[in-house]
């Protein structure tokens, strides 16, 4: 199966799509969705578990995308906290509480490295969301990876559960779409996840 946080996350635009999707209900202030989830499979919306995310549900497998606070992103709805710190560690802690603990596929423009110089998000941005991910039992195959013209490793990621064996990850340039750079992994699933996913 190949995922793609380009396919999950903000800036969409809907013209002709062979994908059934699912936008996030709250948008920013241009109007856009947050976060989408979009699948080639009929998938089954499901209540965002933040406003800058959306969720959805494929074939039993839970597909969460996720916008991040990012160090100008300020204290204003949908963020609460006095430092970019506390605004994602807030963020992170909702999704938390309603994100499934299996079968899980969280993705997004995180807007923190999870390696490497921070220069997206913040010290303690970062040590909440490798929490999260270990809370979550995820791996984070995009972890390693570049972000554009290499200023520092990617803020964009895919975490999917650990025991799913990671055939490869890949930046792919998407300079006329975005000022991000998509990130497609290709994985086994094993025989215990749903069987329409293998």
């Amino acid at each position: 199966m190949r995922i793609s946080p380009y396919c999950m996350n903000k800036n969409v635009t809907f013209g002709y799509s062979p994908y059934n999707s699912h936008l996030s209900t709250s948008v920013m202030a241009r109007t856009q969705h947050w976060a989408a989830v979009l699948s080639r499979k009929p998938l089954i919306p499901k209540r965002d578990p933040h406003p800058a995310s959306a969720f959805a549900v494929v074939d039993d497998l839970s597909f969460c995308a996720s916008i991040l606070p990012w160090r100008g992103s300020g204290g204003e709805l949908p963020w609460t906290g006095a430092t970019h710190a506390e605004r994602t560690e807030a963020a992170i802690s909702q999704l938390l509480t309603e994100l499934p603990k299996v079968n899980l596929v969280w993705g997004g423009d995180w807007n923190h490295s999870l390696v490497g110089d921070e220069v997206a998000g913040s010290k303690g941005g970062r040590s909440a969301l490798l929490k999260a991910i270990e809370s979550l039992k995820l791996s984070v195959p995009t972890a390693e990876l570049m972000h554009r013209n290499d200023i520092c490793n990617a803020i964009d990621h895919i975490g999917v559960p650990k025991n799913w064996s990671i055939k490869s990850a890949e930046r792919i340039p998407a300079d006329k779409l975005s000022d991000h750079d998509a990130y497609v992994i290709d994985v086994d699933v094993p025989s215990d996840s749903p069987a329409d996913l293998k």
